[in-house]
């Protein structure tokens, strides 16, 4: 056995723990054809994942957060191959996420493109959101909200799924929930009385204490 096919079943065996399994052998293949480097990372607050062209004796690195669940790691990932592919054929003479990148990502995306890899839901709405890709996928609040019902932890709460005026926690604070102002949820921080601008789809957990007044929280 050569050293890339031997590298190709190290991938595959990788693979098999983040991504649906119909696409491993695709993104196994990938790796070794389009000769990346893939780390899986911690979580980052302010990404999925990113794309580093080679530099200083580096190859291409494409980095993905660790706790996606399969079907947005796979999109992520597609996402970054499709920059370096971009940066393969243009350098760094295009927009980041301009006509070039959309075409690649477009073209990337289409072998996946099936419900034999993703659920009718997430199908149906990642196929919308290939029509304009993004920048990043969390743009398109119906396919993040289909893909966040695949998180392990699939029983979080939505702010747009609180039901008015009710109390929930967030990053260890209580608000109440307030009207929708045009794409925000208008809420309450109870100890400051500070009105916030929730997106929808912010992850939130009930405040359990029904017989709670906002002076008890002063």
């Amino acid at each position: 056995m050569d050293l890339r096919a031997i590298q190709y079943q190290k991938n595959s065996e990788i693979l098999k723990k983040y991504l649906p399994e119909q696409s491993v052998d695709t993104i196994a293949r990938w790796i070794v054809e389009y000769d990346f480097k893939l780390k899986i990372k911690r979580e980052r607050s302010t990404r999925l994942g990113d794309y580093t062209s080679p530099h200083n004796g580096l190859n291409h690195t494409i980095t993905i957060n660790h706790n996606l669940n399969k079907f947005s790691f796979l999109i992520t990932l597609v996402h970054e191959v499709a920059h370096l592919v971009t940066y393969n054929e243009y350098k760094n003479g295009v927009a980041p996420h301009g006509y070039e990148w959309k075409n690649n990502f477009k073209k990337l995306m289409q072998p996946f493109l099936t419900t034999e890899i993703f659920p009718l839901e997430v199908f149906s709405a990642l196929r919308n959101y290939m029509q304009n890709p993004a920048a990043t996928s969390c743009t398109d609040t119906k396919l993040l909200r289909v893909l966040k019902l695949h998180d392990e932890d699939s029983d979080s709460l939505f702010v747009e799924r609180v039901p008015d005026n009710t109390f929930f926690l967030y990053n260890s604070k209580v608000f109440r929930k307030g009207e929708k102002i045009r794409k925000r949820i208008k809420c309450v921080e109870l100890k400051s009385g500070s009105v916030y601008l929730f997106d929808p789809l912010t992850e939130v957990q009930l405040f359990d204490q029904p017989n709670i007044s906002a002076q008890s929280l002063l």
